[in-house]
């Protein structure tokens, strides 16, 4: 039976990407670059994490891992997947999305559905008790 392991993240920007999903999410951050992932990105001939085509950004709870992955061409449509986010307080939450880089798409009674910078859309609902 398979399980859920990643979740890719296409974009132009991935270092940008991958802080801005690690800034979002509770209990995640972008995985350190340690001197054999520095040394792969040197044999790919990139001297600086900041172009690294591929940034994963990991759970500290063992969730599913977000990797933000380079790809030439921009997105043109609505995303046939995304994801769902809670908050205990959401409006509060969209000013704290905003401040991270995200634009808001939209407001319905029950939730909010927001973009990140690269205009992946997302929602964010009311945490249920």
């Amino acid at each position: 039976m398979a399980r859920l392991h990643d979740i890719v993240i296409d974009c132009a920007h991935p270092a940008a990407t991958a802080r801005f999903w690690a800034g979002a999410l509770d209990g995640y951050a972008v995985a350190p670059y340690d001197d054999a992932e520095l040394a792969r990105l040197r044999a790919q001939g990139i001297t600086d994490p900041e172009d690294d085509p591929t940034v994963l950004v990991e759970a500290s709870g063992g969730g599913p891992r977000l990797w933000c992955q380079l790809v030439p061409e921009s997105k043109r449509a609505k995303n046939r997947l995304h994801l769902d986010l809670v908050a205990a307080a959401p409006e509060t939450e969209v000013g704290r999305l905003v401040g991270l880089g995200a634009t808001v798409v939209a407001h319905h009674d029950d939730h909010h559905v927001l973009a990140d910078p690269e205009g992946n859309e997302f929602c964010l609902y009311a945490l249920q008790p």
